[in-house]
């Protein structure tokens, strides 16, 4: 699986620890970046670098991080596909994806703490989408609502 991964400033440590424990579990990572934690930059950016990837088939899947994944969450969100959710917990993560079919981790690293980071990643990056009807319903109101309000 090719996981596309970035972080503002905020989010670089855990960034970092994720890159490597990725690669170290045999997963394929694009780092998108940033490059270090002393230069403030913004969250869209990289959050745009990494929906942009999952739409372009540059990866199956995405993780964001900030200082409370509450941006990197919202700027993903803005692009049609793009299923961004908070996760800060290891339940979310795999329900996330097993209900709604998230394809973007939000992590916040001024919320949670590394060890907890990297269970979640892992969790969330072994799940599997259900495609039970129920789930399936419920995704497709939300494309619905992406036609009629992303135009």
């Amino acid at each position: 699986m090719k996981v596309a991964i970035a972080s503002d400033h905020a989010g670089f440590e855990f960034k970092v620890a994720l890159v490597n424990d990725l690669k170290d579990a045999g997963y394929d990572v694009l780092d998108m970046g940033t490059d270090n934690n002393t230069t403030p930059d913004d969250y869209p950016d990289h959050a745009a670098d990494v929906a942009l990837a999952l739409l372009n088939k540059q990866a199956d899947r995405g993780i964001l991080i900030c200082g409370s994944a509450v941006g990197v969450s919202i700027a993903a969100n803005k692009f049609k596909g793009i299923r961004a959710g908070v996760c800060h917990d290891t339940y979310s993560a795999h329900q996330s994806v097993e209900h709604d079919d998230v394809n973007i981790l939000c992590m916040g690293q001024r919320v949670i703490g590394i060890n907890l980071a990297l269970e979640i990643a892992h969790t969330y990056l072994k799940a599997v989408y259900s495609h039970l009807p129920r789930h399936q319903r419920r995704l497709g109101k939300i494309a619905a609502i992406e036609e009629k309000n992303m135009k």
